[in-house]
């Protein structure tokens, strides 16, 4: 049974990173990443400005907590003590996400994004991870799918990370920032990740 409220004990830490709310003091951190057109290639939001991340910044300040269907959990990512000595501690370097997608089929959706001076050091999949480990152990879902752009490896190759299977290629299947694109669905359920997290409840 799905448990709602989603409202986890903030932050939610893991060795490198703290999970929490998002916060107005947050901006300056999100301009660098939801302002980059790379970053933004495959997310369905276009390269922001400041005063258009300041928007999106302010619903999120709102999306700590999930009480129904249809919600975004979407948490800040925060570098614990900054990464090298120059770099300002505490710095918010993404967002990772978990939809409430159908309380029937106790179905969420994980979505992320990070800055790109932080990517391929294993942020994403840390981040990812104690998200599904939310999913799962806290909220009582029973399965979390991932869509994604067919052209986006790197989220591809950090869903395999997480365990999760690739269970279907749409062909053509969105009209995403002015073309036909492929899909992919990526899926876990909690017995797929209990069996590698926790394999002596099985």
């Amino acid at each position: 049974m799905v448990r709602i409220p989603w409202a986890p004990a903030y932050p939610v830490s893991t060795a490198r990173l703290d999970l929490r709310p998002h916060r107005l003091d947050d901006l300056d951190d999100l301009v660098v990443y939801h302002s980059d057109p790379e970053v933004v290639r495959y997310i369905p939001w276009p390269a922001r400005t400041r005063e258009q991340t300041a928007a999106a910044l302010d619903a999120r300040t709102r999306q700590g907590s999930v009480f129904e269907p249809g919600q975004w959990l979407v948490l800040a990512i925060v570098l614990r003590g900054g990464g090298s000595s120059a770099e300002r501690p505490d710095r918010v370097i993404g967002e990772v996400l978990l939809k409430y997608d159908s309380e029937t089929d106790a179905r969420g959706e994980l979505g992320y994004a990070l800055a790109a001076d932080v990517a391929g050091q294993g942020f994403g999949t840390e981040a990812a991870e104690a998200v599904l480990a939310l999913a799962f152990e806290q909220f009582g879902l029973h399965r979390v799918v991932a869509n994604l752009d067919a052209r986006n490896d790197a989220s591809a190759r950090l869903l395999r990370r997480l365990g999760m299977r690739q269970e279907a290629h749409h062909l053509r299947a969105s009209w995403f920032k002015g073309e036909w694109t492929d899909d992919l669905v990526f899926a876990i359920t909690r017995d797929e990740w209990r069996a590698e997290h926790i394999p002596e409840a099985l």
